[in-house]
């Protein structure tokens, strides 16, 4: 599967969106397609916070175990998870930009056995726009309350 990317400018400092991107504890809250979301390591988010997320994609609940594998607050951050055959990969960068911060996004998904190398293809024509109207639906959601709150700063 080809990698899907994005990137949004964010009227907020990298600080505030980074922030806002990495809160666990109100992303069900916040981002309208997260059904729920529970935190299975304690502590505050860092390399090797795990956690399940529920959604609803292409009208079926979804629920998805998955790992912070990189963090570098304020920069940068990746989360890795496995399932149905493949190892899902989703990172962010955030960089000051015109007063604000440009969110650079990358999900990648490689398949871990033949049948999901060979449905690949096939899985990215029938799913890959819904994944993305997806993930922008999420940065679009996490967009209006960075902005929202450096207006309260």
């Amino acid at each position: 599967m080809a990698p899907i990317s994005m990137t949004k400018q964010i009227n907020a400092a990298p600080d505030v969106v980074f922030d806002v991107f990495t809160d666990l504890e109100r992303a069900a809250e916040r981002i309208d397609g997260i059904k729920s979301l529970e935190v299975l390591t304690p502590g505050p988010v860092d390399v090797g916070t795990r956690f399940r997320e529920t959604r609803v994609m292409l009208k079926k609940e979804a629920t998805e175990e998955m790992e912070f594998t990189a963090f570098e607050p304020g920069r940068s951050y990746r989360v890795e998870a496995e399932s149905c055959g493949s190892h899902y990969t989703s990172e962010y960068r955030f960089e000051p930009r015109d007063g604000g911060t440009e969110v650079h996004f990358t999900f990648a998904a490689r398949p871990l056995n033949m049948l999901t190398k060979i449905m690949a293809p096939v899985g990215m024509l029938m799913f890959g726009s819904a994944m993305r109207k997806c993930f922008e639906a999420d940065m679009n959601d996490l967009t209006v309350v960075a902005e929202a709150g450096a207006e309260e700063r």
